[in-house]
């Protein structure tokens, strides 16, 4: 890191909110997180970096609104239709050989992709053997994600992605549309555990058949990713599988060796056997 007053003003910002509330973006990488904060400094209406410290420090209102700048909650539902299409033509005949399943949306934000392989799910006929576990480090995503509500002119994108990927029934099945909301039914989220979890600090999340994790890595830096990667390892069973984002890859991390290619065009991974 470069030793300009303003990168200063960073590094001590993001130590002092992991030393008081215990949340880790230290490790995140520095451009997107330095490119965050000067925006949230500018949207709140502070001179300097020191300035939303001592507001973050002081008044307890801040942080939930900082954490909407320094999380990205960017995302829509069948995000990348080839990626869902993958999952359900590759990775649903396997699942469909055990009788139980866990599948972890790991930085689930609003909870697009959730209600997304909720409904796969669903269309697969394998929600009564499924929980899913949605996890974030944002409190308000998680209420998002929990209440399941999102604004009516997102439903076309949302629509057209899910046909893309292959769905088996009309979107709209699956949601109640009022006034300018939609409001996703309660039962493809009724076996969802959602949870507090920080990839940065917080430990493995045991034998999961699934974990899908999509555009999260792009923000961490090498060792970040290395560690989010060795979790992802830990949390799977044998033969397992994990999804990335588009842009991501494992092929540089120390824990590399723990997945063969599946997917590889969709950046879907199994955790080896061995």
């Amino acid at each position: 890191m470069s030793g300009s007053i303003e990168d200063i003003e960073i590094e001590l910002l993001l130590d002092a909110i992991y030393r008081k509330f215990h949340y880790d973006f230290r490790n995140y990488a520095r451009a997107s997180i330095k490119r965050r904060l000067l925006h949230a400094k500018a949207k709140f209406g502070f001179d300097s970096i020191s300035a939303l410290q001592s507001a973050v420090l002081h008044d307890e209102t801040m942080l939930p609104q900082l954490l909407n700048y320094l999380t990205v909650q960017v995302s829509e539902m069948f995000r990348d239709p080839s990626y869902f299409r993958a999952l359900r033509e590759k990775v649903v005949p396997h699942l469909r050989t055990y009788p139980s399943l866990k599948v972890w949306v790991a930085g689930c934000s609003n909870g697009e992709e959730l209600y997304s392989l909720a409904i796969l799910f669903a269309e697969e006929g394998l929600t009564e053997r499924t929980m899913f576990y949605a996890t974030d480090i944002n409190p308000a995503a998680l209420r998002a994600a929990q209440a399941g509500v999102y604004p009516l002119d997102r439903l076309r994108l949302f629509t057209e992605n899910h046909q893309l990927s292959g769905g088996r029934s009309s979107l709209s099945e699956y949601y109640t549309a009022n006034y300018d909301r939609a409001v996703f039914d309660k039962s493809l989220r009724e076996r969802t555990v959602f949870s507090d979890h920080s990839l940065v600090t917080d430990a493995a999340f045991g034998e999961m058949h699934l974990i899908s994790c999509r555009n999260v890595l792009i923000y961490f830096d090498r060792d970040l990713q290395d560690r989010a990667v060795g979790l992802f390892g830990e949390s799977l069973t044998r033969g397992g599988f994990l999804g990335i984002g588009s842009r991501e890859s494992l092929r540089f991390s120390a824990h590399a060796d723990l997945f063969s290619d599946f997917v590889m065009e969709e950046k879907i991974y199994r955790r080896k056997a061995r």
